[in-house]
């Protein structure tokens, strides 16, 4: 700790970095506590994913190595980490992979005994009808057996019980499905939640080993609808559901299943619309577009995206709104969009003072966040630096990579434009990653920093902490708080998270700024399931 730090009563994160080590450009960094590096590490981590600097496989192991250690330290902190990390950070592989390792590091002993069950654990991870067979193939791949242990199976099967339901069934249970619900009750043999689920178990199991009977009772009104559609001839079929839309919601169909009756034309659109989760409608709106949705269908598509309560309920990340406007090619979802958008960063705080906003646009930045996604990191900076702009705050936003370009956004002006006018300007000022040397020529006296970067700094020449060159924390005066946002979760620390006012945080939605809002306030942040 520095000489003139040491008595300062600064609010603290639990965030906290342990040892010197460098980044993979050879930048001053630091090295975290296993809790601090797991929790920034599950915040991003798609698993079985590339990154600019790291292999899949490589970074899969390191994962699993620290559920591990963390979980014979203080296996009931991992316990309470893994429900929030898929409800609230909505990650859903990495909690699926932090469930299972943990419950697995369980087996070998811990330094504490566990107060929460590995049961508890198991279901807290599973949110979707689909989870379950993820959970159980992740598992047979990590063990080569299909047999569960006690609380696992009885984890995986308190989660089966709450989310098996008929339209779960017609949803996820794909006949090419490797797992399927039939085999995951096999397993997990849970009680059923009521007389109707044993009935679903029955019809699940007939359909799975293809029985000369599926047997469909009373009790599924649903599945029966489904089975009598399913018995017409198809181009008879969708007449018949077109001829009446609600009949599409009775039988549970879905757009995948609808549209192999015939081309998805705007009246197959029409029909189909009010049956749709809104994160389906966020990805057709180009289909939509393409097949001619009347103004009126379309009216009532802005209508939902709109709805506050709908896009919290849809649990998208808020880059998906950017990646939604930058793929519609009609303007008429501009302004839902916007307020889609605004839904899902209602937890960007409106902070006080001047805030200096460092957006990383160098070249690791421009990679995609996953395989299946074009959404790049640095998209995700842009969104929430002119996000927080928006707040209201005084914000100065600036790209950087070997050099710096300021980015003014127009108050009040659409936060998805601004957004897409700084993406633009990606390549402007070069593509390494001088951190340092950014903050020194765009701090002037702002009250905070918020940097959003994969955090992998360039070597930077100086003194700095330990004769290692000057580190990011050391770029401006020690009183002034700096907010890492860490888009990727690498292992090397750009930022001494253990000296006071230098906090880290990570995540793809609008709760990583929980922490923000806490610390700026003079409030000690603890770890967000915590608060």
């Amino acid at each position: 700790m520095g000489k003139f730090t040491s008595g300062t009563t600064a609010p603290t994160s639990p965030v906290t970095t342990a040892g010197l080590t460098t980044t993979f450009e050879g930048g001053a960094a630091f090295t975290r506590d296993a809790k601090s590096d797991l929790f920034l590490f599950a915040a991003v981590n798609m698993v079985g994913e590339d990154t600019f600097y790291e292999g899949a496989s490589g970074r899969d192991a390191r994962f699993r190595a620290l559920v591990h250690a963390v979980t014979k330290e203080d296996p009931d902190w991992v316990a309470r980490f893994v429900p929030y990390l898929r409800g609230e950070m909505n990650m859903r592989s990495a909690a699926i992979v932090m469930a299972a390792e943990s419950a697995l590091a369980r087996r070998g002993g811990t330094d504490r005994p566990a107060a929460i069950p590995v049961r508890a654990m198991v279901a807290g991870a599973l949110r979707r009808a689909d989870e379950p067979a993820e959970f159980i193939a992740y598992w047979k791949h990590r063990t080569g057996k299909t047999t569960l242990p006690g609380g696992v199976q009885r984890g995986v099967g308190d989660a089966v019980a709450r989310l098996y339901t008929e339209r779960a069934a017609l949803k996820y249970d794909g006949v090419n499905a490797a797992w399927r619900m039939a085999d995951v009750v096999a397993l997990a043999k849970p009680t059923p939640a009521g007389p109707w689920q044993a009935d679903l178990f029955d019809f699940l199991a007939d359909r799975r080993w293809k029985r000369d009977t599926v047997r469909v009772s009373e009790r599924l009104p649903v599945l029966t609808a489904y089975q009598a559609a399913k018995a017409m001839p198809p181009d008879r079929r969708r007449a018949w559901f077109l001829a009446d839309p609600a009949r599409l919601g009775a039988a549970g169909m879905t757009w995948e299943e609808f549209s192999s009756l015939g081309g998805m034309d705007a009246a197959a659109w029409a029909a189909m619309v009010p049956h749709m989760g809104l994160m389906a409608l966020t990805r057709n709106l180009r289909n939509f577009d393409e097949a001619g949705v009347p103004d009126s269908v379309a009216a009532r598509i802005r209508e939902r995206l709109a709805d506050p309560a709908e896009v919290r309920r849809s649990r998208q990340f808020p880059y998906r709104f950017l990646s939604a406007y930058r793929t519609a090619p009609s303007l008429r979802w501009g302004q839902a969009l916007e307020q889609a958008l605004a839904a899902s960063t209602a937890n960007i705080p409106a902070l006080p003072g001047r805030t200096l906003v460092l957006v990383d646009t160098s070249a690791s930045m421009t990679s995609a966040v996953s395989a299946k996604s074009r959404v790049r990191h640095v998209d995700i900076g842009a969104l929430f630096g002119v996000a927080l702009a928006a707040r209201g705050c005084a914000v100065d936003l600036v790209g950087y990579a070997d050099g710096t370009f300021r980015h003014k956004p127009t108050r009040g002006g659409s936060v998805l434009r601004q957004a897409e006018a700084f993406c633009d300007r990606i390549g402007e000022v070069g593509h390494g990653t001088q951190t340092v040397a950014a903050l020194k020529s765009a701090y002037r006296g702002h009250d905070r920093v918020v940097i959003v970067s994969d955090m992998q700094a360039f070597h930077f020449p100086g003194y700095g902490t330990y004769g290692r060159g000057m580190s990011v924390s050391e770029a401006v005066p020690a009183t002034v708080p700096m907010f890492g946002v860490n888009t990727t979760g690498y292992a090397a620390a750009a930022i001494d998270t253990a000296q006071p006012h230098r906090y880290e945080i990570a995540g793809f939605s609008d709760k990583l700024f929980t922490m923000v809002d806490l610390l700026s306030r003079g409030r000690n942040a603890p770890w967000p399931w915590e608060s």
